[in-house]
C-alpha cells in the first residue's frame, strides 16, 4: 500500500459528468474510500458539469456543500467532453492529476497503481484498457478511427487508451497552453511529449445508460482531431489535386491532337470537352 509520504502533497481528480446522475454519488465514495486507504488527505476532486440533460450538476451541488474537497464546475452549454476535460484541468490545483470519465466504466480502484508508476519518474501514465469493455460497434469505429489517425499523424495511436490516466503538473500545464480550438485530451497529452508509459487496468461495464457518443458525433470528432493534429490530409488532397490536373491537362492535349488529325468531326465537341477537362 502506497503511503502519503511517498506522494507529491496534493492530488487532483477530474471527471467530466454527462448524463451521470445516478453514478456520480457512487464514483465520489469511491473515491473518498481509496484515498482514505492510501492514507492521503491532500486531494481534491473536480466534477464538471457539461450541461447535461439530467440532474448531474444537482448532484454535484449537493456532495460539495457535504464536502469542501469536492468543486462542481457548470458549463454553459454542452461543450463536449474534451472541452469540459480542459475546464478541469485549467481548475485542477494538484501536483498529480487523475483525468476519469464518470460513468465508472474507469474504475478508480485503478488509481492506486497510476499513483506508483507515475512515482517512478514518469510526466504521464496512460491507462489501457486491455479488456475494454464496449459494443463491438464501437469497438469496430474506434479501432478504424485509431488507425486512421495513426496513418494521418505519423503516431501511434491505441484504441484501448482514452483520457483515463495520471499526469504530472508539467505535464498538464503545457497541453492547457495548447490553444487549438479543437480540443482532444489523448492526442495531445501525447503531442506534449515528456516521460510517457502506459500501464494495464480493468474497464469496467457501463453499469447504466449508454454512450453519449453517436455515429454522427463520433465521425465529427474523428473529422475535427485529424484536420486539426495533422498537416497530412491537406498534403494528400494537394498530391490528388496535382494528379488530377495533369490528368486533365494530358486528356485535353490528347483530344486536341485528335481534332488536328481529323478524327474529330462535329464542331464545338473539342473545344467543349477541352473545357470540361481543364476546369
Amino acid at each position: 500500500m502506497l503511503n502519503s509520504k511517498d506522494l507529491l502533497p496534493y492530488i487532483s481528480v477530474v471527471s467530466p459528468a454527462y448524463r451521470c446522475s445516478k453514478v456520480i454519488e457512487e464514483l465520489y465514495a469511491r473515491l473518498v474510500y481509496i484515498f482514505k486507504n492510501l492514507n492521503i488527505e491532500n486531494y481534491e476532486i473536480l466534477f464538471v458539469n457539461d450541461n447535461s440533460p439530467e440532474n448531474d450538476w444537482q448532484v454535484i451541488k449537493k456532495i460539495a456543500q457535504n464536502d469542501s474537497k469536492v468543486k462542481g464546475i457548470n458549463l454553459s452549454r454542452n461543450f463536449g467532453q474534451h472541452y469540459a476535460i480542459t475546464a478541469g484541468l485549467a481548475h485542477a490545483s494538484g501536483d498529480y492529476i487523475v483525468v476519469m470519465d464518470c460513468d465508472l466504466q474507469d474504475k478508480p480502484e485503478e488509481i492506486p497503481n497510476l499513483l506508483k508508476k507515475i512515482q517512478e519518474g514518469y510526466d504521464s501514465v496512460l491507462a489501457r484498457r486491455a479488456n475494454r469493455q464496449d459494443r463491438f460497434f464501437k469497438k469496430i469505429i474506434s479501432k478504424f478511427f485509431y488507425w486512421v489517425l495513426s496513418y494521418l499523424t505519423e503516431t501511434k495511436q491505441d484504441a484501448a487508451i482514452g483520457n483515463y490516466g495520471i499526469y504530472s503538473r508539467k505535464a498538464v500545464q503545457a497541453t492547457i497552453l495548447m490553444k487549438d480550438t479543437i480540443r482532444y485530451f489523448p492526442a495531445m497529452i501525447k503531442w506534449v511529449g515528456f516521460k510517457i508509459t502506459t500501464i494495464d487496468v480493468v474497464h469496467a461495464e457501463r453499469e447504466i445508460g449508454k454512450s453519449s457518443y453517436s455515429l454522427r458525433k463520433l465521425l465529427n470528432l474523428a473529422l475535427d482531431v485529424m484536420l486539426s493534429f495533422s498537416e497530412k490530409p491537406i498534403k494528400l488532397a494537394m498530391k490528388l489535386g496535382i494528379i488530377v490536373s495533369g490528368l486533365s491537362i494530358m486528356f485535353a492535349i490528347i483530344t486536341l491532337i485528335k481534332y488536328s488529325m481529323g478524327y474529330v468531326l462535329m464542331p464545338g465537341w473539342t473545344s467543349l470537352i477541352i473545357s470540361i477537362w481543364i476546369l
